[in-house]
């Protein structure tokens, strides 16, 4: 176990579902896995390991932000060996094509700060999802969508922003400007940390 989460040894999988409510983590296990288990429920953060179609998978909730997602997701990775790390979680539109339901596979994400932005000190990073996962996440979400009146599948850049209530006009201007299609709180952290320590990430995104 570790400061943030009490799973023991070996309770964690090498495949992790990240989103940040709690009790979304907690539906989404109920839901959609086999045999889940509570492996940790350390400052209210919920996670279940089970298995899916015969692979074993854990549903780890990060909270809100990218701080507290740089938490879990640092010790997920030192500590339980997670390799293959996917935010599963919401968004807001920035473009008029992006509508309410639809789905977002963020290939890049864009942000203003975060936990990681003084290692850089005047380099740019440019954080990305893994291409394998992004690639395999169209292919499966091309099939699951068709035929779904209403809901559209779209790749591309998305804006991880360090606070809830922007105020910042001029900035929303710019992205959608640049075509950044939605704005969300985590994807920017964990493509960071994933690249830092040779791991595989994407965010999955639901306006």
């Amino acid at each position: 176990m570790t400061f943030h989460i009490g799973a023991k040894p070996g309770d964690i999988a090498e495949t992790v579902l990240l989103p940040g409510d709690p009790y979304r983590a907690r539906w989404a296990a109920e839901t959609f896995l086999k045999d889940a288990v509570l492996v940790n429920e350390v400052r209210g953060m919920l996670a279940y390991t089970g298995t899916w179609k015969g692979h074993r998978v854990t549903i780890h909730s990060t909270g809100m932000g990218m701080p507290s997602l740089s938490i879990y997701v640092n010790e997920l990775i030192r500590d339980y060996g997670a390799q293959t790390l996917i935010r599963i979680g919401s968004a807001g539109a920035l473009q008029q094509h992006v509508k309410v339901r639809d789905v977002v596979l963020a290939m890049a994400a864009c942000t203003a700060g975060s936990p990681s932005r003084t290692i850089f000190k005047e380099l740019n990073f440019a954080p990305t999802a893994d291409f394998g996962l992004l690639k395999a996440a169209w292919d499966a979400g091309q099939g699951l969508l068709k035929g779904r009146s209403g809901v559209s599948l779209h790749a591309g850049a998305v804006h991880s922003s360090d606070t809830f209530y922007d105020e910042r006009q001029d900035l929303t201007d710019q992205m959608q400007r640049h075509g950044v299609l939605c704005v969300e709180m985590e994807a920017a952290e964990l493509y960071t940390l994933a690249a830092r320590h040779g791991r595989r990430a994407l965010a999955v995104l639901t306006i």
